[in-house]
């Protein structure tokens, strides 16, 4: 069973078309993540899930109940605007959230949360004396507290450094484990590709890619380069049957054309230079993104 489903949804502001035709399905109990630029359609689309904005056109079902007032109960969303309230302690903004979505008592839940994201020092202080990291994870732990089917995250690890993006990488993959469907945007292209089942890429409102990495690498195949030289991009210039060579410090990603030589490359920077790593790989999921929707993408337009 799917726990969310997207027909043929499109969403307008105006003249603008933030959403057009998308049609999707979460399956249940996946991690299933949304990508795509800024002003995509992502955000709007994970409102229309939640019932905040609604489709002009287009069936959203989520948890099998097409009117969605009949199972709001059992989601939890955590917007991209961070909103906590300031002058509350910790544990009780935590019990107001919880017992607000269930009409039960949540102190057990509210200690283990606390706990698992190493906030028990701070439950009685109030939440303006935290940290940007602190109050992040006290965001994340208010939509979960409830205990949802499915938690919705509008970009959870914006900002957050390397220690907190492990505690609350984690943390998801613990509910995942328990059986709850995650559906959350990123930016980030190496989070999606070692966390999510799915991926999801909304490129100028309308969908572009949908499914598992591989089967979306797959649509690319075998394409790109890898590898580490003594002389990094100053080595790679005007070499026959590469059309794109991307520059990451210490290795470089080289994309060949449809009929380029792998080993006839590999020749060719072998007479220029010493080589210490080459290997043809399947392009990454940045890589993939950048030729969607990177600058070459946005002169066409509507490509």
């Amino acid at each position: 069973m799917d726990a969310v489903c997207l027909r043929d949804v499109t969403k307008t502001f105006g003249k603008t078309v933030a959403v057009s035709d998308l049609s999707l399905n979460v399956p249940e109990g996946s991690v299933y993540g949304f990508i795509g630029p800024n002003g995509s359609g992502k955000t709007t689309t994970l409102r229309m899930i939640m019932n905040i904005l609604y489709p002009d056109r287009g069936q959203i079902m989520v948890l099998g109940e097409s009117r969605l007032g009949a199972c709001l109960d059992r989601l939890s969303y955590m917007p991209e605007e961070r909103g906590l309230y300031q002058r509350m302690k910790v544990r009780e903004l935590l019990e107001f959230h919880g017992e607000l979505k269930t009409g039960r008592k949540v102190r057990r839940q509210a200690d283990h949360w606390l706990e698992r994201l190493g906030l028990t020092d701070w439950a009685t202080k109030k939440v303006e004396t935290l940290s940007k990291g602190m109050s992040q994870k006290l965001q994340f732990i208010a939509t979960v507290i409830s205990e949802p089917e499915v938690v919705i995250l509008d970009e959870p690890f914006a900002g957050l450094d390397p220690v907190n993006a492990e505690v609350i990488r984690d943390a998801i993959l613990q509910l995942q484990s328990q059986g709850v469907t995650i559906v959350f945007s990123t930016h980030d292209m190496g989070v999606a590709e070692k966390m999510c089942d799915y991926v999801f890429m909304i490129f100028r409102g309308r969908k572009v890619l949908d499914g598992t990495l591989d089967s979306i690498q797959n649509r690319y195949g075998t394409d790109t380069i890898r590898l580490r030289t003594d002389d990094g991009t100053a080595a790679l210039e005007d070499l026959q049957g590469i059309e794109k060579v991307t520059d990451f410090g210490r290795m470089q990603e080289l994309r060949m054309t449809a009929d380029c030589d792998a080993q006839a490359v590999l020749a060719a920077i072998m007479s220029r230079t010493r080589v210490h790593s080459f290997d043809v790989v399947k392009p990454s999921l940045h890589d993939i993104f950048v030729r969607i929707a990177g600058p070459e993408a946005r002169e066409v337009p509507n490509a």
